[in-house]
């Protein structure tokens, strides 16, 4: 049995988590931007905080969407074909919250500032519960027939783990989000950033473990990685703690890393309860999507695999290379703010 499935499920899994991680910042800054930016002077050192990233960020998504589509054409048939109403919604939300930053500077004129102002927030805010919906459907479990079809509908989506799924997204997000502006702006957004981080690390870390919980309890029926998807989910819920005793020692560089970890650990939770599934039928195990019977065929994976292992590193070294080059906190200095 070839390994290439394997590998791409795994390079799949750290797509999703570099994503979540990077992007998840800066929906949580979107989200924030109309509470600790009280004043057009906060809220553009906001957005300058993560200008010149966002698009970046959001290539982990696309590559992700890619690999899914080369490596897992089944899984992608299926996931967009049945996920297609939140999917476009989230389409929307993330075009209106990238434009929206923007666009804000185009025009002086107040209303215009605060009509993208909103659309940030309320994009940021959509795309992340709705990543949240999704990725808990998937987990729990989605009618699948024997043809591989989503045959539920859109309000079989709804029910209330994958809801709580959305929250927990979201919370996470807003998190990482207020723990970024501490380390990349200065007052008095850092010290608002600050105060709301003190603030969410105790909710969050007792959510996760609530969501670990739920997926344990409510999950579909897990690979042979069920109980190791567990202990990731726990160790995420100590990271988010270590991260709360960070912020509250000042040691904020360390609370966005340790935030960042439990990011990654929490995505890992995830996949690791699917695997080897990559979606989960709710009407027998017969007709889940395995990554034995949803992937492509070797010669293609075998090709990504030179691709990935060529370009990945570059990729992953221009992008460490431009944090570094604006690395300098934010100000509230007009001529250092370009957005």
């Amino acid at each position: 049995m070839t390994p290439y499935p394997v590998i791409w499920f795994i390079l799949i899994t750290i797509l999703y988590s570099g994503f979540f991680v990077l992007d998840g910042f800066d929906l949580g800054v979107g989200i924030l931007l109309p509470f600790i930016g009280k004043n057009e002077q906060t809220r553009r050192m906001m957005v300058n905080a993560i200008g010149p990233h966002w698009d970046g960020n959001e290539v982990w998504l696309i590559v992700a969407g890619g690999a899914t589509f080369a490596a897992f054409p089944q899984w992608y048939a299926t996931l967009f074909s049945g996920f297609y109403l939140p999917f476009f919604l989230l389409l929307v939300a993330l075009i209106f919250r990238g434009v929206a930053f923007e666009f804000r500077g185009k025009d002086d004129n107040p209303r215009w500032k605060s009509f993208w102002d909103w659309s940030a927030f309320l994009g940021s805010l959509v795309a992340s519960f709705l990543f949240g919906v999704a990725f808990t459907n998937i987990l729990r479990g989605v009618p699948i027939d024997a043809n591989m079809q989503y045959v539920g509908g859109f309000f079989n989506l709804l029910n209330p783990f994958a809801i709580y799924g959305g929250l927990m997204f979201t919370l996470l997000f807003i998190l990482i989000g207020a723990c970024y502006l501490v380390i990349r702006t200065g007052d008095p957004v850092e010290s608002a950033a600050r105060k709301l981080a003190g603030q969410l690390w105790l909710p969050v870390t007792l959510m996760i473990l609530v969501y670990g919980a739920c997926v344990w309890l409510f999950g579909g029926n897990s690979g042979f990685l069920g109980w190791f998807a567990m202990i990731f989910f726990i160790i995420s819920a100590v990271a988010a703690l270590v991260s709360g005793i960070s912020t509250k020692k000042g040691r904020s560089g360390w609370a966005f890393i340790w935030m960042s970890i439990c990011i990654l650990l929490f995505t890992f939770g995830i996949f690791g309860w699917l695997f080897p599934n990559v979606m989960i039928s709710s009407l027998g195990v017969e007709n889940n999507l395995t990554i034995w019977n949803a992937s492509s065929g070797v010669t293609t994976l075998q090709i990504m695999t030179v691709v990935a292992v060529i370009f990945v590193p570059v990729v992953l070294i221009y992008q460490s290379w431009s944090y570094w080059l604006l690395r300098k906190k934010v100000t509230g200095e007009n001529e250092s703010l370009h957005y």
